[in-house]
């Protein structure tokens, strides 16, 4: 029998709206960055706003990220504003018809 090998790259996003302390933002925008997956867009030091976008594998992964912003010292508030999923295949895929099949030993 034939098969098809498909490898799925999940990408979710998540922008996130975090307010903080005016005069920490610096310091929290600093500390978002450094998490891996979250990228610092824009900061308003007079209001303490800090838009930050999350990327993360699973939604899952997501949610505990935003858990994990949610808890950090000086947050007052991070909250999702906007997801993105987007479901990606692998350009390598076995498709029947193209020479490339593969059949299963037996």
């Amino acid at each position: 029998s034939e098969f098809i090998k498909e490898t799925y790259f999940l990408t979710n996003i998540s922008g996130i709206l975090v307010v903080v302390p005016p005069h920490r933002v610096s310091a929290i925008a600093g500390s978002l960055n450094s998490i891996p997956g979250v990228s610092v867009h824009y900061t308003e030091p007079g209001t303490g706003r800090i838009i930050i976008t999350q990327e993360a594998e699973t939604t899952s992964a997501e949610i505990d990220g935003l858990q994990r912003i949610k808890a950090l010292p000086d947050v007052v508030v991070a909250e999702l504003v906007y997801h993105y999923f987007e479901n990606e295949t692998d350009e390598n895929i076995n498709k029947p018809g193209e020479g490339n099949e593969k059949k299963a030993d037996g």
